[in-house]
């Protein structure tokens, strides 16, 4: 599926963005399916909040254990001074995880689809298998920032094998909060690791001193809803707030080969599902 041109792209610069690979009608289905479960949720029975800037938040046994279960997660904001929502709920998840791709027939087709098996063979993956899957929404107003990392930090294999697919269920833009990456072609290190014990401490591990790319120099990766941008695990990559009025709605996977050992300290430690 992909072009020699495409594949020597993605070696090279670590990213590659594929426009409007997928319809409206299959991205408007994923955002339909993710309203349902939304509804279904009742916001009274967990206050896990999702977050890449306070690791301690990520130590709730609700997120750690949420590997192999379908789980609503509220944005920092979302709350007012007495612990009660300050907009609809609707407008307050941050993100559903971490298995729609097992446990809802929609999110299951479509991981599951030919076209993304076989760009996943074409990536380089070897006996591909899923770890886990996310329902973005990044909510208007109050769609919080998502700091500079590597996603290899959480998806830790030897050697390092996880490839992220990331599909546009909206439009993305500079606005709303998109994806930016790295671009100047540097190859970076894995600077980091989230390591979870076996008492579920867990501890977010300074791998290297290289510093993260500065803001300014970030490419933002714009793209209409059907595209898919995919990123191997050691790109640098984040997200800025989305202070517009329009959301932006993303589903993400995350694979591995099969062939790599996974590590015993990753977070999450629920069963990879093969892809084909």
């Amino acid at each position: 599926m992909l072009s020699i041109q495409q594949k020597h792209q993605f070696d090279g610069q670590g990213y590659l963005v594929l426009n409007t690979l997928f319809t409206p009608q299959q991205m408007n289905e994923l955002k339909a399916a993710a309203s349902s479960i939304v509804k279904k949720f009742d916001p009274d029975s967990t206050r896990a909040v999702f977050s890449t800037q306070d690791q301690t938040k990520t130590r709730d046994d609700y997120f750690l254990s949420s590997g192999d279960k379908v789980r609503c997660f509220f944005e920092e904001d979302a709350f007012d001074a007495h612990g009660q929502l300050k907009q609809a709920k609707s407008l307050s998840i941050n993100k559903i995880g971490h298995a729609l791709h097992v446990l809802d027939p929609v999110f299951k087709n479509f991981s599951h689809n030919d076209v993304i098996t076989q760009l996943a063979f074409d990536l380089g993956l070897v006996k591909p298998q899923i770890h886990q899957s996310m329902y973005i929404f990044k909510q208007p107003k109050i769609g919080g920032v998502i700091r500079w990392h590597q996603d290899a930090s959480y998806f830790y294999t030897d050697p390092i094998s996880v490839i992220t697919f990331w599909f546009a269920v909206e439009d993305a833009t500079i606005q709303n909060g998109c994806l930016q990456v790295q671009t100047n072609g540097e190859k970076y290190p894995l600077i980091e690791q989230f390591k979870r014990y076996q008492d579920d401490s867990t501890e977010l591990l300074k791998l290297s001193t290289k510093p993260w790319p500065q803001d300014k120099d970030a490419l933002p990766l714009e793209v209409k809803q059907g595209s898919l941008v995919v990123f191997n695990g050691l790109l640098p990559h984040f997200s800025a707030p989305n202070l517009s009025d329009k959301s932006r709605h993303a589903y993400t996977l995350h694979m591995t080969c099969a062939t790599s050992q996974y590590a015993q300290e990753n977070w999450l430690q629920a069963k990879a599902s093969p892809l084909y």
